[in-house]
C-alpha cells in the first residue's frame, strides 16, 4: 500500500459531472487543492463508456452543456463522440485534465469525526492485471460517479439463450469488431438505447426489428434547432447560449407539468405525432401507446423522426410481444412465431448503484444507503463532507449538476468563513415521511430502487425534479438552514 496523500477535496469520476464539479472548484474554491480519481483510463464517463452504433444524448446540448461553456456545434441532439470531445475540451481548456488520476478504482471510503477527515481507498491498475490499494485522505468527498455499474449492463435471463447459433450483445459492451452489414438484427427493447440503435443499425444491416414487451412513448424532434442557430448567428455566443437554454428548460417544465396536469391531451399529441410520421395504417395501439401516463416513465427522443423513417422504409420494423425462448436461429415468442437473427441486441437496460458501488462507513459504522435521506438531492442523512452529483429524471443531468458543484462550493466556503470542520444534513422532524427516491415505474428504476437512499416528504428532503425551485433554493438559499449541522 503506498502512502496516502492529503487533500481539501476528493472528486470520484471524470465524466461530465466531475470535470464540470473541477471547474466550479477552481472558479470559487480557488484556494482548494483537489484531485479526481477516476477508474478508468480516459476522461468521459458514459460518453466514452458506450460505443454502440449512433450513441447520443436524449437531452438537448443547450441543456445538457455546462452552464459555463457554451455548445457551439450546429447540431443541438448531438452523437457520443461530439458530447466526448466537448468534455475533454472543458478539461484540458481549464487544466482540469492535470488534476485526474486515472486507473483509480474507488473502493472504500471511511469518514473519522476525531480527525474531521475521510480515508478514501482506491484500486490502482498497474497493468498486466496487477493492482495496488491507493490511499487519499480528504476534507470533502464529492462523488460524481455516476449512477449505474460500469462493468455490465443488466440483462435478464433468457432461457435458451446457450442454444442461439448467433452472437448476443449488450450495448454496454459493444466493440468495434461486431460486424452486422446485411445480417438480420434483433433490439430487445423500447427504451432510449433500443431507439437510438435501431435506426442506425437499419442504415447497414439486412433488417433490424426492435422486439419489445411493452411499448414507450417516443416523440421526434429536428437535430439542429433552427431558431438557436439563427440566435447564434446574430448574439454573441454566451447569450444566445443562455436565452436557448433557458428557453429549453422552461418549455421543458411546462411540458412535464402539463403532462402532470392532462395526461389524456399529452398522450393524444404525442401519438398524433407518431401517426403523422407512420401513416393511417400503422397499428400504433400496439406497438406505441404505452399503458401509463407521459413522464410516468421518460420519453424517448428521436432526432428528426429517424425511427420512423426506417420503419416508413422497411429497413425496421417493431414486434410488440413476449419472449417464450431463445432457439438456434432466433427468438421464439409466446404466440408461437419465430423471428430469425443473425444478432441479438440485449438493449434491456443499466444495473443501478449508489456511489459508484463504494462502501461507506461512518466512525466505523457502515453507512446502509437505503435507510439514509436524501439532502437536497445531494448529501445524505448523517453522512458528513459527502455529496453526489445527481441530474434530473424530467430534464438534462447537466443542469442539476451544475447547481450541486455551486451549492457545494457555496458549503465549502461557507464552512471555511466559520472556522468549520463538518457538515452533516440531520433530520429531527418527526412529521417526514420516506418516500421512493425515484419516482418512474421504469423496470431499472422499479429492480433497484429499495436499495437507493430515499427522500422525504417535504424540503429540505424533498425531490421536486424542478429547475426553477433548485435555483431558488440551491443558488440563494440559506446555507445554514436549521437542519445542516455544523461543527
Amino acid at each position: 500500500m503506498t502512502a496516502s496523500e492529503h487533500l481539501d477535496v476528493l472528486i470520484v469520476g471524470a465524466g461530465l459531472s466531475g470535470i464540470g464539479a473541477g471547474y466550479h472548484l477552481q472558479q470559487k474554491c480557488p484556494g482548494k487543492r483537489y484531485a479526481i480519481l477516476e477508474g478508468r483510463d480516459c476522461i468521459g464517463g458514459t460518453w466514452d463508456l458506450f460505443r454502440y452504433p449512433g450513441i447520443r444524448s436524449d437531452s438537448d446540448m443547450f441543456t445538457l452543456g455546462y452552464s459555463f461553456k457554451p455548445w457551439t456545434e450546429p447540431k443541438a441532439i448531438a452523437d457520443g463522440p461530439r458530447i466526448l470531445n466537448y468534455v475533454r475540451e472543458t478539461a484540458a481548456d481549464n487544466g482540469i485534465d492535470k488534476k485526474i488520476r486515472f486507473h483509480h478504482r474507488v473502493r472504500r471510503a471511511s469518514w473519522s469525526t476525531q480527525d474531521a477527515r475521510w480515508t478514501v481507498e482506491a484500486e490502482r491498475n498497474l497493468g498486466e492485471g496487477g493492482t495496488e490499494i491507493v490511499r487519499f485522505t480528504c476534507n470533502f468527498l464529492f462523488m460524481c460517479s455516476g449512477y449505474y455499474k460500469y462493468e455490465e449492463g443488466y440483462t435478464p435471463e433468457f432461457s435458451g439463450s446457450k442454444d442461439f447459433t448467433g452472437r448476443i450483445i449488450h450495448p454496454q459492451k459493444w466493440t468495434d469488431d461486431i460486424d452486422y452489414a446485411g445480417k438480420r438484427v434483433v433490439v430487445i427493447g423500447s427504451g432510449a438505447t433500443a431507439v437510438t440503435l435501431v435506426p442506425e443499425m437499419a442504415k447497414a444491416a439486412g433488417h433490424v426489428t426492435m422486439l419489445q414487451r411493452s411499448p414507450t412513448y417516443v416523440v421526434s424532434r429536428p437535430a439542429q434547432d433552427p431558431v438557436a442557430n439563427k440566435l447564434r448567428a446574430r448574439l454573441p455566443a454566451k447569450l444566445a447560449y443562455h436565452l436557448i437554454r433557458w428557453r429549453n428548460v422552461l418549455w421543458g417544465m411546462y411540458f412535464f407539468q402539463l403532462s402532470r396536469r392532462k395526461p389524456a391531451r399529452v398522450k393524444q399529441l404525442i401519438l398524433g405525432g407518431v401517426r403523422m410520421a407512420l401513416g393511417p395504417d400503422y397499428d400504433i395501439a400496439t406497438h406505441f401507446t404505452p399503458r401509463y401516463n407521459p413522464w410516468d416513465q421518460r420519453l424517448c427522443l428521436v432526432p428528426d423522426g429517424d425511427l420512423f423513417k426506417a420503419i416508413k422504409d422497411k429497413r425496421a420494423s417493431v414486434v410488440t410481444s413476449e419472449i417464450d425462448t431463445f432457439t438456434k436461429n432466433g427468438i421464439r415468442l409466446k404466440d408461437g412465431s419465430e423471428l430469425e437473427a443473425d444478432i441479438i441486441v440485449t438493449a434491456t437496460g443499466l444495473n443501478l448503484q449508489v456511489l459508484g458501488g463504494m462502501e461507506v462507513s461512518v466512525d466505523g459504522r457502515v453507512v446502509d444507503f437505503a435507510r439514509t435521506l436524501n439532502y437536497k438531492g445531494m448529501m445524505y442523512s448523517d453522512v458528513p463532507n459527502l455529496a453526489s452529483a445527481f441530474g434530473y429524471t424530467n430534464a438534462s443531468w447537466t443542469l442539476k449538476c451544475d447547481l450541486t458543484c455551486e451549492y457545494v462550493c457555496r458549503l465549502i466556503n461557507y464552512m471555511d468563513r466559520r472556522g468549520y470542520k463538518q457538515c452533516m444534513p440531520h433530520n429531527v422532524d418527526p412529521d417526514i415521511t420516506e418516500l421512493p427516491s425515484l419516482n418512474f415505474s421504469s423496470g431499472y428504476v422499479q429492480r433497484s430502487v429499495a436499495k437507493m437512499p430515499k427522500q422525504g416528504s417535504k424540503r429540505p428532503w424533498r425531490l421536486y425534479q424542478n429547475y426553477a425551485l433548485d435555483i431558488v433554493s440551491l443558488r440563494f438559499g440559506k446555507v445554514d438552514d436549521g437542519v445542516m449541522r455544523y461543527s
